[in-house]
């Protein structure tokens, strides 16, 4: 890979305006640049933007300054589209774990007005900050430790007010994270715990949505007791149902479990991810998740825009790895 570098530091105190670029700023573990509006706890502490980018936008005769997209870090030299979540780069002396791709942006900003289109949405990386120290322009930039876009990134929901609060181990989600990682080669880039409460379901489900990831699944809240509600929280969320995926988990439950049709999860995509609802039973999540495993690999594929079909007679891809446009996708 060629030399990679820090062409500029930026920095804004209030959010909502464009960030200015600064000689140096200092970036500080599990909280951002320092005296950043937009630096804090949570995974957004850092955002970075390819310099070949902001040059595609200049070309459309944009006068842009460093910082206008509202990026901390321009870099050059870094194939930043081909990261993905979970990628560390060392920066001059910090170290940045990649923890989006992408931001949604709930209002069209000037850019946008200008010129019919932005280029964070797609193109933005963000990150928290690891290890800190002090940034400025032309630091070396390096990948430490490399998790490629193409790999499959996965977030597992345990819904369970028992587990929320500690009176019960979960055994179900890292059961369903285990097969994700073992048989997609997925990478589980997120796992929260929250209650059986609709709007912490549904609020946990789009801030996962909004990070990025390919597929969701959930673990519990999906029976018919009076606080199983992860299939009315999920629909809230999916903007598409995908009905088959769930009738597929029912039957593969119902030789072994006939209560399993009292199962209610519903499958669905919000955006460019696929969101699944498994029982909250470690046995019942992993049976009703191996009885579509095998089509997840295409559904990303599709959902990341590779809209060729893969022949009737071709092997199901299992890898977590899929094929380009023209190679079976």
């Amino acid at each position: 890979m060629q030399f990679a570098e820090v062409l500029h530091v930026c920095r804004s105190d209030r959010k909502g305006t464009p960030k200015v670029v600064v000689p140096v700023v200092r970036l500080r573990e599990d909280h951002g640049v320092e005296g950043d509006a937009h630096a804090g706890p949570g995974h957004r502490q850092v955002s970075l933007l390819s310099d070949a980018d902001i040059q595609t936008m200049r070309a459309r005769g944009l006068s842009l300054k460093p910082g206008a997209f509202g990026e901390n870090l321009v870099v050059a030299g870094l194939p930043l589209e081909q990261l993905g979540i979970g990628t560390r780069l060392r920066v001059g002396p910090a170290e940045l774990e990649i923890t989006q791709v992408g931001k949604v942006c709930h209002h069209r900003c000037a850019i946008f007005h200008q010129t019919g289109d932005c280029i964070m949405p797609r193109a933005g990386l963000f990150a928290r900050v690891v290890t800190g120290g002090e940034v400025a322009r032309g630091a070396p930039v390096a990948v430490e430790h490399l998790v490629p876009r193409d790999v499959i990134q996965a977030g597992v929901l345990t819904v369970s007010d028992r587990c929320a609060a500690g009176r019960m181990q979960d055994t179900a989600g890292p059961a369903a994270a285990g097969l994700l990682e073992r048989e997609l080669r997925a990478r589980v880039a997120a796992a929260p715990l929250v209650p059986d409460e609709s709007e912490a379901i549904a609020g946990t489900l789009r801030e996962l949505v909004e990070r990025g990831l390919d597929l969701v699944v959930t673990v519990g809240g999906t029976g018919c007791g009076p606080r199983d509600v992860t299939p009315e929280a999920t629909r809230t969320v999916i903007n598409r149902e995908v009905p088959g995926l769930a009738e597929a988990m029912r039957a593969a439950s119902r030789p072994h479990v006939p209560h399993a049709l009292l199962q209610r999860g519903v499958c669905g995509i919000a955006g460019a991810t696929l969101i699944l609802n498994l029982p909250g039973s470690e046995r019942g999540a992993v049976e009703n998740l191996t009885a579509v495993l095998q089509v997840i690999p295409h559904a990303v594929a599709l959902l990341r825009g590779h809209t060729s079909h893969r022949p009737p007679d071709a092997a199901p891809a299992a890898s977590g790895r899929f094929a380009a446009p023209g190679e079976g996708a």
